[in-house]
């Protein structure tokens, strides 16, 4: 399942990211039942058990023990809350950087990767078009903070889809197992045994691809974030001329 960000009304929507509804101004009368905040922090808790496909406003009313239609007061609709509900998970995200420009960038897309496995229904959600919220904006701003001056565009975009990538692959990895019932080790040896039957030449056809080393997928898809992430670095590092000691 994949969602596009903006899907709902753009006038409210900006206007609850961005909290200029009013929301948290004292006013006379019984305080509200609820909050946005409370809202998206139950939202986002239903979609880290189901992800977006379980995601809607009776599951997030049922978690808070209100009724769907509570909820509207509030939030319009789904599509309003998916948006304000991305924006709400980057909040409090990158810790403070370190000077060095290589091991600031290095510690911006740790913390990014790891958000995302903490809430893999985040890359559900489309980074063809932002959310425009607050907390998603400080998130790029904090990067273009440190970067060199140079080809910052490509870099930005280079290291998205590479921590987007690489934490779906893991997201994806970890999840087989639960989704289709069968152990990575049952699949992969139910599948050597055929392979060695059905294709006996595999090793003779594809020498490079058999004598890979064997490795455990999650520490192999880790170190292939961190070695991709090395790679891109390296390459900044040679046309800017400016190392990072």
């Amino acid at each position: 399942m994949v969602v596009y960000a903006g899907q709902g009304d753009p006038e409210r929507t900006l206007a609850l990211l961005w909290r200029t509804t009013g929301e948290g101004v004292k006013r006379r009368g019984p305080k509200p039942a609820l909050t946005v905040d409370a809202i998206l922090e139950a939202a986002i808790a239903v979609a880290d058990e189901s992800g977006l496909d379980g995601l809607s406003m009776r599951a997030v009313g049922e978690r808070l023990g209100k009724t769907a239609m509570a909820l509207y007061t509030y939030v319009p609709t789904k599509r309003e809350l998916i948006d304000l509900m991305y924006d709400h998970a980057h909040a409090d995200l990158i810790p403070d950087l370190p000077g060095g420009w290589r091991q600031a960038v290095e510690t911006w897309s740790l913390a990014l990767h790891e958000r995302y496995l903490r809430h893999p229904w985040l890359l559900q959600v489309s980074h063809a078009r932002p959310v425009l919220g607050p907390h998603e904006q400080t998130v790029l701003e904090k990067l273009l903070e440190v970067l060199p001056d140079v080809a910052v565009r490509a870099t930005v975009n280079s290291l998205f889809s590479l921590v987007r990538g690489s934490a779906r692959t893991i997201a994806e990895g970890q999840g087989a197992a639960a989704d289709t019932g069968t152990s990575d080790q049952e699949w992969w040896a139910a599948r050597s045994r055929l392979m060695n039957d059905l294709v006996p030449d595999f090793a003779e056809r594809f020498p490079r691809s058999a004598n890979m080393p064997p490795a455990e997928w999650d520490k192999a898809a880790r170190e292939a974030f961190t070695g991709g992430l090395n790679l891109l670095l390296d390459g900044l590092e040679n046309q800017t001329g400016r190392r990072d000691h």
